[in-house]
């Protein structure tokens, strides 16, 4: 799985712990997607950090 969470946060001006808590994600889960160290979760997952940075899963992650 591929992700932009760090770039679409980044370009909202947002950190770990705002998109923490606007989507429920635990920190520790969004910054080990951001880094690689996570690279499976669940679909509610990837969801509730879509919703909150205002996209689609689709724009967000991607499978290759």
């Amino acid at each position: 799985m591929i992700n932009r969470v760090k770039e679409e946060r980044v370009s909202q001006k947002i950190s770990q712990e705002e998109l923490s808590r606007k989507s429920g994600v635990a920190r520790a889960i969004i910054s080990g997607l951001e880094s690689g160290r996570v690279s499976t979760t669940t679909t509610e997952t990837l969801e509730k950090i879509a919703h909150a940075l205002g996209r689609k899963v689709t724009e967000i992650f991607f499978w290759i």
